[in-house]
């Protein structure tokens, strides 16, 4: 499939249209998520609208990532979620763990969490041990 060059001029049209700019606050954020919003409407979007499309993108999820930041869970929030998740209890962790006490001073924040004990909670999990391991 041969790509379509792009028509300055009709993207230039697009552009005055939208006037894409950084967005400083809420208000120039809720504008250019309505012009997206409209882009994606469009039953057979042009590649000059595809590509406007994908700058406004980049503009929106940059001022989120920076104004609506996600924090990281803590390791124990993620075991307790996952736990909740799956149904299960502190007592299902003791096997993967190793003891009651251990799994009781983790879950508790009096011990951290090794990297062997990471290892083993991605596995019984089935996500990446790195979620356990807390960076200093």
């Amino acid at each position: 499939m041969r790509t379509r060059t792009l028509d300055r001029a009709r993207y230039g049209e697009l552009l005055v249209k939208v006037l894409p700019k950084p967005i400083r606050n809420d208000k120039d954020l809720d504008a250019l998520t309505a012009a997206l919003l409209e882009l994606e409407d469009s039953e057979n979007p042009s590649r000059e609208e595809h590509e406007l499309a994908d700058l406004l993108g980049t503009l929106i999820e940059q001022y989120e990532e920076h104004r609506y930041p996600i924090r990281k869970a803590a390791p124990v929030e993620l075991i307790e979620f996952l736990l909740d998740q799956r149904s299960l209890s502190q007592k299902d962790l003791w096997p993967v763990i190793g003891s009651k006490g251990i799994t009781s001073e983790i879950l508790s924040g009096k011990r951290g969490i090794s990297i062997a004990i990471a290892r083993k909670l991605g596995e019984f999990f089935h996500v990446d041990p790195a979620l356990f391991v807390e960076w200093k």
